[in-house]
Formats: structure tokens, sequence, C-alpha cells
């Protein structure tokens, strides 16, 4: 659909930032860049639509946890707000290592998004614009031959200058959702697309690809049997997602979820009518994520499996909505009805909101830096799904980032870019920028070689610092930290030097753990390393031990268990992180001529050619670069 409007005006507001899309990424991106001291805009096609959860109830959950605890650590939002609008939270992995730990919390949707919504609305800098964007303003850069951004225009003409912008479109861009025969130009939970951008962005000579998601209807919970379902239950002692919450304020009474299973029935009606699924007649065209299939592809791709798993969760505690976790779908309503009806508890299940895929434009992101900036764009910034990624927390945590930068380059300074080692966000930017990508991406802790460094629990003390620099972590915050890692490295030295012979009180309480008795005294820090025990146990033999400020108290205790426990393995990674940042350091020559590296492989030429790494590193992990041309380059860098 091409745009024309009739009348061209300017608003005469002065803004330096535009934030287009107000989801999870465009409301990280506008507060940091409003919190950084730069009048921001942020745009969105519906005021209804801050901080919507159109798909999963929840944040967190393998490899996002850890996404949202940088996200706050940096001086982000979305832990604040899950903090005070869940429902039910769980920590997951708890019988494995402390690298992959992760939060979970059910979240009241509606409280999450209005809440998030208060906070833009009172940040100072932040205005919030409910319209449509439907084209970025540039102009040549004399000097460089790209170009620079100079404003947006909104559907109604209006034209707002501003020196940077930051895309945070998600799944609105031609949005298109499908379920059966029936297909709506609508984006998530119906509201409006936005169907004007795409063809501005093309011509601004940005690649774009077609992406696909979906989401499982919404049962009524007045007919649900939750007698024939397990039921899940969230943590005794709730953790929370921001470094600044205080435990004690969040523990309260939580919200059940429900597991239920599929079964051969299910699989046969979904088998029988798969010539009525959009996504196997060739309607939809997007690619779906991998990682979160629908249940038509669970069926098809896993054949042998009998049944899959189902999770009843609430929508929240004002409404009688439960989402069917695990049952996403495109299938006709008719054929939704007898799929779910066939699963044990949901014989009677009135729905709701049908299920339904959405195709939607999004970008090849190797066109970014690793600021998040586009290469050929000077100004112009991306974020969240819009970038080729899926969830909230992977939108969040782009978002960020992508607003920092937009900011840092107004300051004129260096853009902020974390590397693999660390953080998740650096995993995931640097795979979104580096690595070719055919479907959404998704963030998995296997993704990251270094997790045991980058444990959640730690990102305080990985990124905080690095947030107060930036503008984003205040003053106390910063202390706060300082006083924590002081009382971490002085208890962490005492307790290696601490000895316990082999008295009564010892014994038993080795006995009680079924640990080996001792024959002669030993280190706490030696006893706090068998598996079976830890340093909290421990407290009632550590005479010495001392009292450490009640907000801080857990905190410490943890980050001593944990720094003893796996010594070993903490300096093994260290050393593999010493290497990897050798090649990371190695910068390339922005102006650098691969044509005039010889030896350079034809396809290496072609792909460094096209993606413009900044370092050794990066280019190391770009496709069709092989580790050959990696020495090859090395040479020729250490030549001049």
């Amino acid at each position: 659909m091409k745009y024309s409007a009739n009348s061209v005006w300017e608003n005469k507001d002065e803004y330096d930032i535009a934030v287009i899309g107000a989801g999870h990424a465009g409301c990280e991106a506008a507060l940091a860049a409003a919190r950084m001291g730069f009048k921001t805009v942020v745009f969105t096609v519906s005021v209804e639509s801050i901080a919507m959860m159109p798909c999963n109830p929840n944040i967190g959950g393998s490899s996002k946890g850890h996404l949202v605890k940088e996200v706050d650590a940096l001086g982000g939002e979305m832990g604040k707000v899950i903090d005070k609008t869940f429902i039910q939270s769980k920590m997951l992995n708890q019988s494995k290592g402390p690298a992959v730990h992760s939060l979970r919390a059910q979240a009241d949707k509606e409280q999450y998004s209005r809440t998030m919504r208060r906070v833009l609305e009172n940040q100072e800098n932040l205005d919030v614009r409910q319209t449509e964007v439907v084209n970025i303003l540039t102009e040549e850069v004399c000097e460089s031959g790209k170009k620079k951004v100079i404003g947006v225009q909104i559907l109604s003409g209006g034209i707002y200058r501003v020196k940077a912008v930051v895309l945070c479109t998600g799944t609105y861009l031609r949005a298109r959702c499908v379920y059966g025969e029936v297909s709506n130009a609508t984006g998530p939970n119906g509201l409006q697309a936005a169907n004007h951008l795409t063809e501005c962005l093309k011509n601004l000579g940005i690649n774009m690809y077609r992406f696909k998601t979906g989401t499982p209807a919404r049962i009524d919970k007045r007919s649900i049997d939750f007698s024939k379902m397990e039921a899940q239950y969230g943590d005794e002692r709730i953790t929370p997602f921001s470094f600044t919450t205080n435990p004690d304020d969040i523990q309260i009474d939580q919200v059940p979820c429900w597991l239920t299973y599929t079964n051969e029935k299910t699989h046969e009606i979904i088998r029988n009518n798969l010539d009525r699924s959009p996504l196997y007649s060739g309607m939809i065209e997007g690619t779906g994520p991998r990682y979160c299939p629908s249940i038509e592809d669970k069926v098809v791709r896993f054949a042998d499996k009998n049944r899959h798993q189902v999770f009843i969760e609430p929508e929240g505690i004002d409404t009688n909505e439960m989402y069917i976790g695990g049952m996403s779908s495109s299938l006709p309503e008719d054929v939704q009805y007898d799929m779910y009806r066939s699963v044990a508890g949901l014989e009677h299940a009135k729905i709701v909101r049908n299920a339904y895929a959405i195709e939607y434009d999004c970008i090849d992101a190797r066109q970014l830096k690793p600021s998040l900036e586009f290469r050929e764009i000077e100004g112009l910034f991306s974020g969240g799904q819009f970038n080729g990624s899926s969830g909230y927390e992977e939108a969040a945590c782009q978002g960020l980032i992508a607003g920092i930068n937009a900011a840092r380059k107004l300051q004129k300074k260096e853009a902020v870019v974390l590397d693999r080692s660390q953080a998740y966000i650096g995993v995931l930017i640097d795979d979104l920028v580096t690595k070719e990508s055919h479907e959404p991406y998704r963030m998995m802790t296997s993704r990251a070689e270094y997790r045991l460094l980058l444990r959640q629990d730690n990102a305080d003390q990985r990124l905080t610092e690095i947030g107060y620099e930036i503008g984003l972590i205040s003053q106390d915050r910063y202390e706060r930290l300082k006083l924590k890692e002081k009382l971490i490295e002085e208890e962490v030295s005492r307790v290696e030097h601490v000895h316990v012979g082999t008295s009564e009180k010892v014994q038993n309480l080795l006995a009680q753990y079924q640990s080996t008795p001792l024959n002669s005294g030993i280190s706490l820090a030696e006893l706090i390393r068998r598996p079976e025990l830890t340093y909290q146990v421990l407290a009632t033999i550590d005479e010495a031990r001392p009292e450490f400020p009640k907000d801080l108290s857990e905190e410490v205790s943890e980050q001593v268990n944990i720094s003893i426990k796996y010594d070993g393995y903490i300096k093994r990674q260290k050393k593999q992180v010493e290497q990897f940042k050798k090649l990371e350091n190695k910068k390339i020559p922005e102006n650098i001529d691969y044509d005039q590296v010889k030896s350079l492989r034809i396809e290496a030429v072609q792909k460094l050619k096209e993606f413009r790494p900044v370092s050794i590193g990066q280019a190391s992990r770009i496709s069709g670069v092989s580790p050959a041309d990696i020495s090859v380059l090395l040479v020729y860098l250490g030549g001049r």
C-alpha cells in the first residue's frame, strides 16, 4: 500500500530522538534515551499496545531470565515492572548448576502493560504519541556518501525533526493474522497494523524478511476441569528480577499454573486437518521460530511422540482467560475446538480468543553494526523483533542497547558494545549482526560459550558499572554494588582461611547432610566444595561468620557459595575469555580494502566486504570466513 499525504506540515515540538514502536523494545529504548537527557518521542499505533504481551503471559525463563537481569543491571525497566506485577514466580533448573538457573514469572498482563505505560508517561524528557510513522527522512552525507537521519513523517503528513531514530516495530509491519481460511490485516490482538513504513525502508536500501510467529487460544477458566491436571506452584521464597527490589517486599500469595498433555486423539485430529492449516496449505509464507513451534509442527516433526506438554497459565488476577501454553496453532476455529477439547481437563473448553499465526516484516540484522545502528544510514538504530528475534526479553535488551547508543551518538561518545564474554546481551546481538538467520532468533543458554561467568545472579557485578558510566544507574545503587563486592571478596578470603576440627558438632552436621566425616581439620572452603554442602548450611559451625546488611545478606551469601564451590571452573573459563579477548581487541580498520589482502579466498572477500566486521573476533564468526582466512587477515594487519 503506497502512502501519500494530502498535506505536509512541521511539528513545532523539539525532539532529539524518535522511537518507533512502544513494545518491550520501544519502551526500553525510549526510557534509556530520555533518562540520558535527550528529548524523546515514542510513537505507537495504539497506546493500548504499550508493553503489551500478545502471546505468553510471562517474563523470563531459560536464558531469558538472564537477559532480564542484565537489562536491570544496565538500568532498564523490565525487571522492576515484572517485580510489581507478577502472580507466580519460579526459579527454573534448580537441580542443575548456577550457570543455567533462570528466573521465570507469570505476569498479570494488563497490570504489566499499565505499569510500564505509567512509567513512560511520567518520565521526564519523554512524550508518547499515538500515530503511525510512515517515512524515515534522510539526507546525503557528502563526505561518506551515506544517508543520515533527519526526521520522521507520520500518517497525517506531520514531520518531526530528530537527530536519531530507533526502529522497534515488533510484529506490526504489514502484519497479517491468520487461522484457517480467515486472514486479517491486523497486528497482534487485532490491533492496527503498520502498513506504510516497509516501502520507505526498502527505498532506503534495507533488506527485509517475512517472518511469522503464533499464539495459542485463550480459554475461559470456568470451562476447565483442573482436577484432571497437575498443579504447578511457584517458589516458597521468591527471588526478584531487579537488583533494586527487596525480596521481603514481594513475598505474596501466588496463583497456580496447571500441566496437562495432548494425546493420540489430539494428534489424529491435527493430522486429519493439516490440509486446512495455513502453515501447510501455502497460505502463510513467513518463516516461523524453530524453538517455539506450533502444535501442528510438533505433531509432524515429532511423529514418534504420543503426547506433548500443555501448560494452563492465568493471564491475570482480574480475568478468567487462561493461556494454553504449548498449543499455538493456526488451524480453523472448528478444528481448534475439537483439538483443545481432546485434551484432559479441556473437554468442555470455551474459547475466548482463537489461536492464530501472525506474519510480519522484519530486517536482515546483518545490515547493523554491533551498536545496532544501520551501517549505511547514520543515526538509524533498530531493536527487538524487527531485527529478526523472538521474545519479549530479547526485544527489551536490544531496545535498551539501541536507545543507549542513539543517545551516545548524539553525545559524540563511543557506542556501548557488549561482547560475548560480558553478557548474554552481547551473545544475542553478536549472533544477530554476524550470523545468517532464516528464522526468528531465540536466546538459549547453549549459545553462550562462557555461561558459567554469565550467570543471572552476577549480572549486576558484570554490568552495573557500565550502566553507571552511561548515566542510567544512580550513585546510591552503584555504591551499594561496590559494598556488596567488597563484602563478597572479604568473606571468600575469610572462609578460605577458617578451619574447623573434628568436633561432635561438626560431625553431626556432616552426618545430617550425608557427607563424609572428618578425620582431621579442614577449611570451610573445602567443605563448601563438597556437592552436598553449601556456605549457607555451614553457618552453625562457622562461629565467626559476620552479619551482612539485611538488604544484601541473601545476595552476598549466594555469591560467596558460588565463588568457592565453582572456583576451579570459573578460573578455567576466565582463561578462555583471555584468549577470546585477544581476537576481539584486534580491530579491523573501517576503510580496509579486502581486495588488496592477498591469499584471502573469494568467498571470504565477499563476506567481509558485505558485513564489514569491526574486529578479528567478529570476522571469525561470519559464515564463509574460515580459520585460514583469519590467519591471512592477522598477517596482513600485522604488516600494517
